[in-house]
């Protein structure tokens, strides 16, 4: 643990500030603050539609083929509108009907989809959802289960969207009225076959959980397909993805008809920071991989860490696997994070949408029932981190004669239930959020 104050500099409380720690999600503040630096809180996703032939009496007489640079917005949520627009745009360009495929191009990122160090029993989970360049729904899918008319019975088991791509192989039952629940979810890398066992009790309500799809590009496609024949366009092609083309059509001279943006850096942030969204922070770790020439999480990683070293992060400070903290290889110190935070809170380049980012106590976000109704509520702002047997609670709380304090707290390697880790942290911040500097 680490406070120091953020207008003297002074340290108010170490503890171990030096040691290296597993910050689960905590790591999103080192991943968030250098691509912000790298760059710009105005930064935005490109995604281009091409036509891969040529336009004439109402027929792309060829492939119609989408080029993602690794936009991680486009939800169930907003994808709708967004692919009704495209439908729009290629019916204003004379486009009724596609005589070719949907071909999904992810070239603009390389490495693996999944991060260094990932658990494999966490893979079939939609938190560990695999990255691309092209990239729906934030790479889940939606299975809702519920249980079964009688005792013994299979649990009814339905996945959306049915694009997804994925094969359900239900070996879940029914249990007694009353009895615990237990679904267990499995899929081996590279499978789309998810299995699901356990049980749910009789009568109770039907539950959803979210699992990783396990092409996110073909995941993309398909969806666009359907969308674009929902408005009237006839696709008389596949969805496919350009990895399983063997031979890729070359893009040069192709005419672009869509070229849509993300919405800012600054506001998919918010996302990513209050919510902890795993897929938005790997994204980003490849995009910094790419500013460097290389697209790749092992170069983000390389890039993070030579920008907040010129933060005050020392050497040995950060060991960095991945973007989002999901990975066990992570490790960084409190003084290594309250260096980052501070830098940030001292830069007016970074600072505003930074802590506009983080959950607030009380509020929003993880924090949205922690620290209710104490000098913290909605006052301090913080970036959690959660594993088995790993918790975290970093960022700013304001004092309560106005000085503003950084903090970095985490925890490892406890046996305790995590619930009492989290008010343990808590109260902390509380404490802090009510100090006044003459009690030193």
């Amino acid at each position: 643990m680490l406070v120091k104050s953020l207008d003297t500099d002074d340290t108010l409380y170490a503890m171990n500030a030096r040691k290296l720690m597993m910050p689960a999600s905590a790591m999103k503040i080192v991943t968030l603050a250098a691509a912000a630096s790298r760059l710009g809180w105005d930064y935005q996703f490109g995604t281009r539609v091409i036509a891969g032939g040529p336009i004439a009496a109402g027929s792309l007489g060829g492939d119609l083929i989408i080029v993602g640079s690794g936009d991680p917005s486009l939800t169930d949520a907003t994808a709708p509108a967004v692919f009704a627009s495209w439908a729009d745009t290629l019916k204003q360009q004379g486009i009724a009907r596609i005589a070719g495929r949907i071909i999904g191009d992810d070239r603009a990122f390389g490495g693996e989809a999944l991060g260094m160090g990932w658990s494999w029993d966490d893979l079939p989970d939609g938190y560990a959802a695999g990255v691309g360049a092209l990239q729906f729904d934030e790479n889940m899918a939606r299975v809702t289960i519920a249980p079964g008319a009688a005792v013994g019975a299979p649990a009814i088991v339905t996945i959306a969207p049915d694009t997804a791509g994925l094969v359900v192989r239900n070996h879940l039952t029914t249990g007694a009225a009353g009895s615990a629940e237990s679904v267990e979810t499995h899929r081996q890398p590279g499978s789309v076959v998810i299995e699901l066992r356990g049980s749910v009790p009789l009568s109770s309500a039907a539950g959803v959980r979210t699992v990783s799809v396990d092409n996110p590009t073909a995941f993309f496609v398909a969806a666009l397909k359907s969308a674009l024949v929902a408005a009237g366009i006839d696709v008389r092609g596949a969805a496919v993805d350009i990895d399983d083309i063997a031979d890729p059509p070359a893009l040069d001279g192709m005419r672009t008809l869509v070229d849509y943006r993300s919405p800012p850096l600054s506001m998919l942030a918010v996302r990513m920071m209050k919510e902890s969204q795993n897929q938005y922070a790997e994204t980003l770790l490849r995009t910094l991989g790419a500013s460097a020439g290389a697209p790749t999480a092992e170069n983000g990683a390389a890039v993070a860490t030579l920008i907040v070293r010129e933060w005050g992060v020392p050497e040995g400070g950060l060991i960095l696997r991945d973007g989002s903290g999901l990975s066990r290889y992570d490790y960084i110190s409190p003084e290594s994070l309250v260096a980052i935070l501070a830098h940030v809170d001292a830069d007016p380049a970074l600072r505003t949408p930074f802590e506009a980012a983080l959950p607030l106590a009380g509020r929003d976000g993880t924090l949205a029932n922690r620290m209710k109704g104490t000098a913290a509520d909605g006052n301090a702002r913080a970036k959690t981190g959660s594993m088995s047997n790993v918790r975290a609670l970093c960022g700013y709380v304001t004092a309560a004669d106005g000085e503003r304090l950084v903090f970095s707290i985490l925890a490892n390697n406890f046996e305790i239930a995590s619930n009492v880790v989290n008010r343990a942290a808590d109260a902390i911040v509380v404490r802090l959020a009510k100090y006044v500097g003459a009690e030193r």
